[in-house]
């Protein structure tokens, strides 16, 4: 019976163990699974104070311009859990460029390079180990020359007027400057003070002026005029057209299937100018009828080769493509010649327009990161300047150069360097209500240096102000 009764109890006990090691097999399992495949996302979430303490626990890489000066730096904070927290010495100027690092989310280099600052990066944790210290992040030096996006910025903010600038090294694709208005001040979403964080942030998400927005990269613009530059390119490339050649300006140009015509404008001279005046005097009915005359792929084709229609840009920052859009017809295929209709374009754009030309016809690819250097002053990345795509030819660059170069002093808009000869295309008219005024321009123009994009939203009769940042940036960039 003793025998028996033994028997009888361990079935019970039997089944406990098998139940207790399924529960067992089944907890290994879910946690092997919460950190092989979910911690990605318990890192993310904002309610884990042990990330954000392990965040701010060590220091941030610096940020600085190609010259050194400091524009996103770690100090150590006072009080709290946290040992780090992010300045912006230069605030709303570098916002553009710099982003920022809050609690809860980042912006601008501060996402684009978090592993490389924050010392996630492969290679700065095998140098840290190596090294036998503790993992700091690297610091990042950039292209941006200081004087240069002092210059963009001061002159966006003097002009007042929502808008953007991006200065490029033509030979390089170095960005040397990159600035936006209106813009905000990264400090102030730096805090570790929550109430205070959501209340900025919501403040600056409703404004209607939109703070926040990279204007120079993310926002989309009708080219205007300085799409002519475009098709002339198109038109030289298809061997019908020299800069000599006689083209048709009438005074009016009625558009096919529309009950609308274009106008020449007073400067288009007797209705057969030569290309090349009628790319100086911007007359829309030439350059309209040169694009029904060549059509719609010939006018795609060369958009193309100058960067429309390509994949998004990372330089490292994320950029909009420009647009080259789908014509349906004859009318909107005039439209699109002279830089309206879907034509749309990044301040990007508009600088990465002249750099072609600049640079023989070859359009560099653009980067701000110079390199990535560690505490201990080795370096871990630097920038190879990379061929993005071929423009156009280098005979019709020099073409197109020598046509940008009569534009300048002609423009009535002020916008030569004194003592440098500047090649520049303008999109700028006050008689336009809600038009934007833009510029690309680069100089010198026998030995170019710089090339530069200005947008301007909205400026009514101040469009001269277009041509006073270009001018202002391109001076700075020649000192």
């Amino acid at each position: 019976m003793a025998g028996s009764r033994g028997r009888w109890l361990d079935v019970p006990l039997g089944r406990v163990a098998k139940l207790c090691a399924v529960l067992l097999f089944a907890l290994l399992t879910h946690v092997t699974l919460v950190q092989a495949f979910g911690s990605h996302a318990l890192n993310a979430d904002h309610r884990n104070e042990r990330a954000l303490i392990d965040r701010y626990g060590r220091p941030r890489g610096d940020i600085r311009t190609y010259d050194g000066t400091p524009i996103a730096t770690s100090l150590p904070a006072t009080g709290g859990p946290y040992r780090y927290r992010r300045a912006y010495p230069r605030g709303a100027e570098y916002a553009a460029v710099t982003g920022h690092v809050s609690l809860h989310r980042s912006t601008g280099l501060e996402q684009a390079q978090d592993a490389v600052l924050s010392g996630e990066d492969p290679k700065v944790k095998v140098r840290s180990l190596v090294g036998e210290g503790a993992v700091e992040g690297a610091d990042l030096r950039l292209t941006i020359r200081d004087r240069v996006q002092r210059a963009a910025y001061q002159g966006l903010r003097n002009a007042g007027i929502p808008g953007a600038v991006v200065a490029l090294d033509p030979a390089t694709g170095a960005v040397l400057g990159l600035a936006t208005y209106p813009t905000y001040d990264p400090n102030a979403l730096a805090t570790f003070d929550r109430g205070l964080l959501a209340q900025t942030a919501r403040k600056l998400r409703q404004e209607p002026a939109q703070p926040l927005l990279n204007r120079a990269l993310n926002r989309l613009y009708p080219p205007g005029s300085t799409f002519k530059l475009v098709t002339a390119a198109a038109a030289l490339a298809s061997g019908e057209y020299t800069p000599a050649a006689i083209v048709p300006a009438p005074a009016r140009l009625r558009l096919p299937g529309a009950p609308a015509y274009l106008q020449a404008g007073a400067r288009c001279g007797s209705g057969r100018p030569t290309l090349a005046y009628a790319f100086q005097a911007s007359c829309d009915t030439a350059f309209a009828a040169i694009g029904m005359q060549l059509g719609q792929d010939l006018l795609r084709d060369q958009a193309e080769a100058f960067g429309f229609n390509q994949a998004a840009l990372r330089i490292p920052l994320l950029a909009t493509p420009s647009r080259f859009p789908s014509v349906a017809d004859r009318d909107q295929l005039a439209l699109t010649a002279i830089g309206h209709h879907g034509n749309r374009v990044t301040p990007l754009m508009v600088a990465m327009l002249s750099a072609a030309v600049a640079n023989n016809g070859v359009l560099m690819r653009p980067y701000l990161v110079e390199e990535a250097r560690l505490p201990d002053g080795a370096v871990i990345n630097r920038a190879s300047p990379v061929a993005y795509r071929t423009a156009v030819a280098p005979v019709l660059a020099r073409y197109l150069a020598a046509m940008m170069t009569s534009v300048a002093p002609a423009s009535g808009t002020g916008a030569g360097v004194p003592g440098v000869r500047m090649a520049a295309k303008t999109a700028a008219s006050g008689d336009v209500p809600g038009e934007n005024a833009v510029i690309t321009a680069f100089a010198p123009a026998e030995a170019p240096e710089v090339a530069v994009g200005v947008v301007l939203e909205r400026p009514g009769q101040r469009v001269d102000a277009v041509a006073t940042i270009a001018r202002a940036v391109i001076e700075a960039a020649l000192s």
